[in-house]
């Protein structure tokens, strides 16, 4: 690890949501809801339909970028407490220029942490820690700080589906 590793702190986006804990978690467990959270535009859908319930657990995603075109990604679950915390571990899957590189998985984490902000409201911090991305990829993403923009869209959009449908 360089030395700018060691002092690489990774980036953080926090919102309170007029939500519970629990309200939040079941959208962020739900591979489905993810494209109603896409911040970044690169989401087309979940493979995986079912929630995800703890570590070890791994969720497809269909993704778009421009230099990759379409393809998937594998995300792994890395940590898991209930409606708390979870974060994954994204590792290149089908049609993913790097799919049958070995060790693909640059070991980069999103992370959601909830902590209770009063009646029926969660803080929620989104993060991304590419502090074991390989230095010329870390470099061009500027420590993770291009994704910072896409995260608070995230989170926008978190509040908004966690939201009870208005009365008919």
């Amino acid at each position: 690890m360089t030395d700018n590793a060691s002092r690489y702190e990774p980036v953080e986006v926090s919102l309170v949501v007029p939500a519970p804990p629990a309200a939040v978690f079941r959208v962020l467990t739900d591979p489905t809801r993810h494209t109603d959270l896409d911040g970044s535009g690169m989401l087309r859908g979940a493979v995986t339909e079912t929630p995800v319930s703890r570590v070890g657990d791994v969720f497809t995603m269909r993704m778009y970028f421009a230099q990759h075109g379409h393809y998937e990604m594998d995300n792994h679950v890395v940590e898991y407490e209930q409606d708390r915390r979870i974060a994954w571990e994204p590792a290149p899957g089908r049609g993913h220029p790097h799919q049958e590189v070995p060790d693909s998985r640059w070991g980069h984490r999103w992370t959601y942490t909830l902590a209770p902000a009063g009646p029926g409201a969660t803080l929620v911090t989104e993060s991304y820690d590419c502090s074991r991305v390989p230095a010329d990829e870390r470099a061009g993403m500027e420590d993770g700080r291009v994704w910072a923009p896409a995260m608070t869209a995230t989170l926008a959009r978190l509040a908004d589906a966690v939201q009870p449908p208005p009365p008919a």
